[in-house]
């Protein structure tokens, strides 16, 4: 492959940052602190993606590196190193299948954010009554069809010489999507009653700490947005250049993915609250109340244009991941194979399967036996083969590798006997529960 590394530590982190900010940022965190006590649930969160980053982002970048390739080449490195050459074969294709099937669903979704995207530039959203607007399109099939189009072309145009053409499209749309969600968040700072959302986010209500389900639905909010599932950073760790840090890459990744989580919290939950919109609503948070509020807003259209040109940012960044990830893994297996030809082939099968999925009856019950199944197994997959398949020292004497301070048995310990059990705790409440996180 053309362009094999990202050119810097930075441009690694933004296209890391790019994979992990996406709609778990702009509505499924608003969404989840709105519905468990708003400051109650940052406190756990908080404390989740320290840990998440500290060790299971660094273990997903370390593999990557220490294979030079991505999910298929690195379970195979790791399980034949310990013998187990049947279980090498087949194993990694688990994490790899949830990667795609993830994208089938989430490319409508960013089908779904692109056309409200474009009745804001014409101003139709303006007019639209949103109580049955986004039902209207949701309901049908082949109801987004030329947006969906869109979206996977400038996916897979982004795609087309590998790590270096990531960075440089994320260098661009990353920090634009920061700037957008803060101009957003400075505009509701200025509406009537914006106040109580203020507080709502950032009083502590420390009996909420008492609730199970707050640690339970902070830990999954954390986990899956930080990509920690047993796939996608793996290819992206295997562009990191040796000598870098790659526990510090992990924490910077985790520090402005939670920074796009709680400004996007930001826009959504005081300006709820000063319009009096349920915060409980989910996807309807952003195609139903968010519309609702900025046609009420003053110079609504400019910054409707604004929210959801940052969410189709974040929206195309997550897909990028999503498909590099299997494009790398058959290249892996079909070496002979072009990446332009896979790219191609990939982009058209992923079309035309999610093509069908238009109507939400489709795409919602497919993310959530995704979500629920596939992605936790996966995750578990990773996180046992990092910690107790893989050989410690060949995990440590990578983490190390461009470390200014040494990680040892600690670090290992808190993966092993931390992270791993968590990641497996979240799995079964997913699969004995049926919760999607």
């Amino acid at each position: 492959m053309k362009d094999k590394n990202f050119s810097s530590r930075w441009g690694f982190v933004l296209a890391c940052v790019g994979s992990a900010v996406g709609m778990a940022n702009v509505w499924g965190f608003p969404f989840r602190m709105g519905s468990l006590g708003g400051s109650a649930f940052l406190i756990p969160y908080i404390i989740f993606v320290i840990l998440f980053s500290y060790v299971g982002l660094s273990a997903e970048y370390a593999i990557g590196r220490r294979t030079g390739t991505g999910t298929l080449g690195s379970y195979e490195y790791v399980w034949k190193k310990r013998g187990f050459n049947k279980a090498a074969k087949f194993i990694g294709w688990i994490p790899l299948i949830g990667s795609f099937c993830i994208a089938l669903g989430y490319s409508v979704i960013v089908a779904y954010v692109l056309k409200a995207l474009v009745e804001a530039l014409t101003g139709s959203l303006m007019t639209v009554d949103t109580s049955t607007w986004f039902a209207d399109f949701s309901s049908r099939a082949y109801s987004v069809v030329p947006y969906h189009i869109a979206i996977i072309l400038s996916v897979a145009a982004t795609l087309l010489v590998g790590a270096q053409s990531i960075e440089k499209t994320n260098k661009i749309m990353m920090p634009l999507f920061f700037i957008l969600f803060l101009i957003l968040a400075v505009r509701v700072l200025f509406l009537d009653n914006s106040i109580q959302g203020y507080e709502f986010m950032f009083k502590p209500r420390f009996e909420e700490l008492l609730n199970p389900e707050v640690w339970i639905f902070a830990m999954g909010q954390a986990f899956f947005s930080l990509s920690v599932t047993g796939s996608g950073m793996i290819v992206y760790g295997s562009y990191l250049e040796k000598g870098e840090d790659i526990v510090r890459s992990s924490e910077n990744t985790a520090f402005f993915d939670t920074i796009a989580a709680i400004v996007s919290a930001l826009v959504i939950i005081p300006a709820c609250f000063a319009y009096n919109m349920d915060l409980k609503s989910g996807p309807g948070l952003l195609f139903e109340t968010l519309p609702k509020i900025l046609q009420d807003m003053a110079f609504g259209r400019l910054f409707a244009v604004i929210l959801f040109l940052a969410v189709v940012f974040g929206g195309i960044s997550s897909l990028q991941n999503m498909l590099e990830v299997v494009v790398e893994s058959i290249l892996h297996k079909f070496p002979k194979l072009k990446r332009n030809t896979v790219l191609a082939i990939l982009t058209l099968l992923l079309f035309a399967i999610s093509v069908n999925m238009h109507a939400i009856s489709t795409w919602g019950p497919w993310m959530d036996l995704v979500s629920i199944y596939i992605i936790p197994i996966g995750a578990v997959i990773g996180s046992v083969s990092w910690f107790w398949i893989l050989r410690k020292e060949e995990l440590l004497d990578e983490i190390n590798d461009g470390s200014k301070k040494k990680r040892g048995d600690f670090w290992h310990a808190m993966g092993k006997y931390v992270y791993v059990p968590l990641a497996t705790i979240l799995c079964l409440i997913a699969l004995i529960k049926g919760i999607s996180f």
